[in-house]
Order: C-alpha cells, then sequence, then structure tokens
C-alpha cells in the first residue's frame, strides 16, 4: 500500500486505533490482503444499502478461521451484501457450502450477485431469507465448523446459545461490530446496543467450554473455538 493510501485509510480509522501502535502501522495491518474488484463492488452496494459490512482486516481474519478449521459446513448470520459470505468462502475447502441468513430479501440479492461474480458456484452457498433466531433455531446439531454473527447486536447473546449447540467440537463462533468505536470499552456508554455487546463479552469469556480472544482489527471481531473435549 502506498504512502497516499495508507495516510488516507489511517484518517479513516483513527478514532479507533488502539494505544501502542501507529495509525499507518494500522492501516497496513488492516489492509495487508487487499481486496479485489467484486468486494469493493460489494462494499459500494453495502454503502448505497446503509449497510455497514466488516472491514478489511475483518474479512481477512475470517478467511484465515475457516482455513484454520478446514471448514466444510459454515452459517452466517447478516449476509448483508456479501463481504463477510465471500471472506468465508474463500477460506473455506472447495466443497463446504455457506447457509446464510438475512431478514432482507434485497440483501441477499446483492450478495448472490457477489458470489457469482467472484465464480463461487451456486451449490456452494444457501440464502435464507428470515429472521436470523427463527432460521437458525431449525438447523442440525453439531452439524458446522464455523458460525459468524454479524446481525442484531441485541441477539448475540441468543445466537451464541444457538452456535453451541450447531458447533461440531472445535468449531468456531465469531462476532463482528464488537469494540464499536471504543464505546464497549468506556463505561459512560450504557445504551442498550453497547450493554448487550458487554453482555456477550463477557458471556463468551466466562464460558469454560470455549478457548476465546476479541481481536481489535476492523471494529473488532469477538472469536472463539469449542473445546474438544
Amino acid at each position: 500500500m502506498g504512502t497516499a493510501a495508507a495516510e488516507q485509510f489511517a484518517d479513516r480509522w483513527e478514532g479507533i486505533i488502539a494505544t501502542g501502535i501507529d495509525p499507518t502501522s494500522w492501516a497496513y495491518a488492516e489492509d495487508y490482503i487487499g481486496e479485489d474488484e467484486v468486494v469493493t463492488g460489494a462494499r459500494s452496494s453495502a454503502q448505497e444499502s446503509g449497510i455497514a459490512p466488516i472491514g478489511p482486516g475483518a474479512s481477512a481474519a475470517l478467511s484465515l478461521l475457516a482455513a484454520g478449521v478446514g471448514a466444510k459446513a459454515v452459517v452466517e448470520i447478516g449476509t448483508g451484501t456479501g463481504v463477510s459470505g465471500l471472506a468465508l468462502l474463500r477460506g473455506m475447502r472447495t466443497d463446504g457450502t455457506l447457509t446464510t441468513v438475512d431478514i432482507d430479501a434485497e440483501n441477499q440479492r446483492l450478495a448472490r450477485k457477489t458470489f457469482l461474480d467472484a465464480g463461487v458456484p451456486s451449490n456452494r452457498f444457501r440464502l435464507i431469507a428470515g429472521a436470523g433466531l427463527d432460521v437458525v433455531t431449525r438447523l442440525t446439531d453439531g452439524h458446522y465448523d464455523l458460525v459468524f454473527c454479524d446481525a442484531d447486536r441485541r441477539e448475540n447473546t441468543a445466537y451464541l446459545h444457538e452456535a453451541l449447540r450447531l458447533l461440531r467440537p472445535g468449531g468456531l463462533v465469531a462476532f463482528a461490530g464488537i469494540l464499536t468505536a471504543g464505546r464497549v470499552a468506556d463505561p459512560a456508554h450504557r445504551d442498550p446496543d453497547t450493554t448487550a455487546l458487554r453482555e456477550l463479552i463477557r458471556a463468551v469469556r466466562d464460558n469454560d467450554d470455549l478457548v476465546s480472544a476479541l481481536l481489535p482489527t476492523s471494529h473488532g471481531l469477538l472469536a472463539a473455538a469449542k473445546r474438544l473435549s
């Protein structure tokens, strides 16, 4: 990434840079993998639709997590325009299937276009329009390698409960948008969304069946692995 691009990206993220890392290094890390035209097109569609997709660093982390567990079956709650779904698909096994859920059918139309434009065969993804909790409660116990949640923050604790049921031992659950530009770390913020995120963080951290980490990439990615035994 060139100096001008780094400075521009640093300005964009300056408000949430963690102490101890300078903005240019943050920008360099966030844009380490880079994104192709399909992803940038999906981001443009998201912006036009008023959707906030995960950042480039979180996208790269999702691909890594999916590859790390050799994911063949993945659930995504909150399809958006396909930015995160494509990141998952690119990390999954080539015979893997992504099941992605969104309450907005138009979002899923845009996501389908994103996947197909990226050359993903249509049999590798399953788009389900509906409320997240209504759908995931009907999915099969212990069948999935990874569950990714980027939907209603106030339902995240319920999604965690469902993810623990859906995941095989050794599987991963991840939640996007956890740090929310410093709001979660600041006890002065007590709005319902921020309070719900704190409750989720505590629930994941205090669960003895999970090994977890809160990654300060993009707007924060909370990830946890279900213990093998």
